[in-house]
């Protein structure tokens, strides 16, 4: 049992030295010829470090984001036999030209412990090979570890993957190749892929909301709290309010209970129902209470605001809410009708997510994100009880409002929620 150097070896275009950016192996690991050792990094390519040939990995000289210098050594082999004089180093090479495929049988058995054959991940792929793969019943494949993670990572059969390695091992750029050209047909059932790309060009109100979503997202600085609320309360309420509903008043949807809550919060915080003029340095704080409501219409995203929300009751609201949605889904709302917000609301409905990040109205400074009810476990102190969960996704200007104000307006949507009678309650 003798031990060798394995060392890193030039990898061309003048490097003196690479970032060791993972370890293949550990100390105490065995490993045959061809297995991965480590992977380099360079300015512009990783680089992949095989093992020149079988043995015990004894020790392994460098740390994760390390910089090896071009021929030190990277990692020490106890091999079998008694041949353990250490080969002579080789000078660097200047250049690692990617040798020829005739030639690679021939390089693999002059390479030397010392300087192992490296694999640019980056390497051009080889030409697609035609011939079909023709394996005897049961033979497997000859690959490395390395080889077959990746292949199951890429859902590939490794028996329909032609080898050109020596003795017909399976080499990175033939998986490269394999992928390049897909699989084969099978029985001729398989699909073609599809290569086909569809521009598509971003006009009118796509084209606007585009851009209103890059304004918010590259002059605000958003912070989002998510906040779970237990809204079950708030559901039987909205129940029974709709049980019996008069013909002039539409059903009631959690939204206009939302709008009723926004209102008496901001009524104790109007500097969350406000715009600010960044240019001029300057937050226009509003006493009208000017909702926007994102609502997606077949052409796209648009904001009808429901005005003065903070003198309409719950039927008011619900009733604008509607009249304006339904404008807005046939496009027929004015631009009075969408613009004057001064807060906004959006809501996915029952698509809606665990949680989301709402993106401003720019120029306002918040807006509150409405996601799925869902049924959850809630414990009440003694059990667990099903309760009707809903998590709250809000977002603020954080240039002008502090965590600590949005959390406590947060908050206290939260309580009014969770209590729905203290929305029409005043203190």
């Amino acid at each position: 049992m003798g031990e060798r150097s394995v060392k890193l070896p030039d990898i061309g275009e003048g490097i003196a030295e690479a970032e060791l950016v993972e370890w293949h192996v550990k100390e105490g690991d065995l490993v045959r010829e061809d297995d991965l050792l480590a992977t380099v990094m360079t300015d512009k390519a990783s680089v992949e470090i095989p093992s020149p040939l079988a043995g015990e990995v004894s020790w392994i000289g460098a740390k994760i984001g390390e910089a090896v210098a071009i021929g030190s050594t990277l990692v020490k082999l106890k091999v079998a036999g008694d041949d353990v004089a250490e080969p002579e180093d080789k000078a660097p090479k200047k250049d690692v030209p990617t040798p020829p495929i005739a030639k690679k049988a021939e390089a693999a058995t002059t390479e030397s412990a010392s300087a192992p054959s490296i694999r640019p991940a980056t390497l051009e792929a080889r030409p697609a090979t035609t011939s079909a793969i023709r394996r005897a019943p049961g033979e497997k494949p000859l690959a490395s570890p390395a080889i077959r993670l990746k292949a199951r990572e890429a859902g590939i059969d490794l028996r329909q993957v032609h080898g050109t390695g020596p003795a017909g091992r399976i080499t990175h750029e033939d998986i490269d190749a394999f992928l390049s050209r897909g699989p084969a047909p099978r029985h001729g059932r398989a699909m073609p892929p599809k290569t086909a790309v569809t521009d598509v060009k971003v006009v009118g109100l796509r084209r606007r909301i585009a851009e209103k979503m890059a304004l918010s997202k590259s002059r605000i600085p958003h912070i989002t709290i998510i906040e779970e609320v237990n809204v079950s309360p708030l559901e039987d309420l909205r129940a029974t309010l709709n049980r019996k509903p008069a013909p002039e008043h539409p059903k009631l949807t959690l939204l206009p209970f939302l709008m009723r809550a926004m209102v008496k919060a901001l009524a104790e915080q109007p500097a969350l129902n406000a715009l600010y003029d960044d240019e001029a340095g300057i937050v226009h704080q509003h006493a009208g209470i000017h909702i926007g409501i994102a609502t997606q219409t077949p052409s796209g995203l648009v904001v009808p605001v429901v005005k003065h929300a903070e003198a309409r009751d719950l039927r008011d609201c619900s009733a604008e809410l509607n009249r304006l949605a339904q404008r807005a889904r046939e496009g027929t709302a004015t631009r009075e009708e969408l613009t004057g917000s001064t807060i906004t609301i959006t809501s996915l409905g029952a698509l809606g997510g665990l949680a989301t990040t709402p993106v401003i109205n720019h120029p306002e400074v918040a807006i509150v994100g409405v996601n799925k009810i869902a049924i959850r476990p809630v414990w009440d102190g003694t059990q667990f009880v099903p309760c009707k969960m809903m998590n709250l996704s809000s977002s603020f200007d954080h240039r002008v409002i502090d965590g600590w104000d949005a959390a406590i307006f947060v908050q206290r949507l939260k309580e009014l929620l969770e209590n729905p009678a203290t929305i029409f309650v005043d203190p």
